[in-house]
């Protein structure tokens, strides 16, 4: 008697919740530069801040290595497996194709039998050190979106150093310190990413998580964790992308952080699995990486949302009167006032800071229109085609609207009233904005409480 009841309670409860949750999607994707939106009946531009989608930059970049004769196969040699120093029946010859193992393969396609890899020669200069660097360089500004991930053929090295350059390799600054022995290699205290804070998340640290020697089955990656520093000031699940994203707004340390334009790997020191090295098979000691990946976009300033790979090159297709690889400038023409990178708030659109004409100067009035926070500073304030004066307000030369009495504001889209005759404007304007779910939803649901009940002979309850 009662389940009906019961089934429509729970099904207005649900639906409410779902209503008003608020997901990660929903703070943004900041995909959509500009959009035409009606207002009262007549289109208009309305300006976003945007960036492009987040991919596996691993497909744009060049590699180099240094010395530039580390890798096998030049000449032909025989290498052992270090967990077995008896099996030494893995051939590396660079004019082979199969035997071979040049650095494009570190990036091609996973999951091919057997497994394709990069790797050094051995350790047969010991005791000088075996050090490779790797350096992966996009020619291109980009912004990490996840976490750096090395995986490795051959055991981990016990000593390695992640590093970055924001200057197209010019100057090298670190990354993290990868090590056996933290104290040992680098005379720095162990440290693992969840120990930070998020007023130390910006720390270099050292951690000695990731270098033990031998190949078991789940202990051939090496990380970089960016998402783990993302949590710091997002939440465990990224749920609260709203601080996230107003700190990297407001903290320039922060965005270039996670910017780079090359990345460096130095491997310092391979894998031994033994407190001393076997100097009589020197075979056993080297370095292979099947796989490298680096998740990320293109630094556009939240200028473009789109970035194209031409010519062997990237470059962001700027939007909003910006110009330049990273759009970090304003058009020719555009310089009406100083080039400002976009904001991600207010969220979900963030606003666009575009560049305006110059002639426009600062008769470009700061209130904000109906159309929102960012669309302020269009390059022009009103015409007769897509951004017209409301409510009988006429285009004066392009750079303001005069409104009529009662209206006011970018273009005369704010009603001015005094007493009793605000509502009579108001009223007379038609509404652009639906009634929230959150508040229609629920009543709708419990209207249908009493037709329900009475088509089953329950509306004595």
């Amino acid at each position: 008697m009662y389940l009906l009841l019961v089934f429509v309670l729970q099904a207005l409860w649900v639906s409410w919740c779902h209503a008003t949750q608020h997901y990660p999607a929903s703070w943004g994707h900041y995909d959509v530069c500009k959009s035409q939106v009606y207002a009262e009946d007549r289109l208009a531009w309305h300006y976003m801040a945007c960036q492009p989608e987040a991919t596996d930059m691993t497909k744009y970049l060049s590699v180099s290595l240094d010395p530039p004769n580390i890798t096998c196969g030049d000449p032909p040699e025989m290498y052992c497996a270090l967990e077995n120093p008896y099996m030494c029946n893995n051939e590396c010859d660079a004019d082979t194709e199969e035997l071979a193992h040049p650095p494009e393969l570190m990036f091609d396609s996973e999951g091919r039998n057997p497994t394709t890899f990069w790797q050094s020669t051995s350790w047969k200069k010991y005791p000088k050190p075996l050090q490779v660097n790797i350096t992966l360089s996009w020619n291109k500004t980009i912004e990490l979106t996840d976490d750096i991930v090395l995986t490795f053929e051959s055991g981990r090295p016990e000593q390695l150093v992640l590093e970055k350059s924001l200057d197209y390799g010019r100057t090298w600054q670190p990354y993290q310190f990868y090590a056996s022995d933290c104290l040992d290699a680098f005379t720095m205290e162990p440290k693992a990413v969840h120990q930070l804070t998020p007023s130390t998340m910006l720390e270099i640290i050292c951690t000695e998580a990731y270098s033990t020697g031998y190949v078991w089955k789940y202990d051939k990656t090496v990380r970089f964790e960016i998402k783990d520093r993302f949590a710091l000031l997002a939440g465990p699940r990224l749920h609260n992308m709203a601080s996230l994203y107003g700190q990297l707004d407001t903290t320039k340390n922060l965005r270039d952080f996670f910017t780079l334009t090359d990345l460096r790997i130095r491997l310092l020191r391979p894998a031994t699995g033994a407190t001393m090295v076997d100097e009589n098979n020197l075979s056993r000691y080297f370095y292979a990486i099947s796989d490298i990946k680096v998740q990320g976009r293109c630094k556009c300033n939240l200028h473009a949302n789109s970035c194209v790979f031409d010519k062997g090159k990237l470059g962001c297709e700027c939007e909003h009167n910006t110009t330049g690889p990273d759009c970090a400038r304003c058009k020719r023409h555009y310089q009406g006032r100083a080039w400002s990178m976009g904001s991600y708030l207010p969220i979900p659109k963030g606003t666009a800071n575009i560049c305006i004409p110059n002639n426009l100067g600062t008769s470009v009035r700061p209130n904000a229109s109906s159309l929102g926070a960012a669309n302020r500073n269009q390059a022009r304030v009103c015409d007769n085609v897509l951004l017209r004066c409301q409510n009988g307000g006429v285009c004066h030369h392009h750079q303001r609207c005069q409104c009529p009495a009662g209206f006011g504001g970018l273009l005369c889209e704010k009603t001015q009233c005094q007493g009793d005759s605000c509502e009579d404007l108001q009223s007379s304007q038609p509404s652009l904005r639906p009634p929230p779910v959150a508040q229609t939803l629920p009543l709708a649901l419990l209207s249908l409480i009493p037709s329900l009940l009475a088509t089953r002979g329950l509306t004595s309850l």
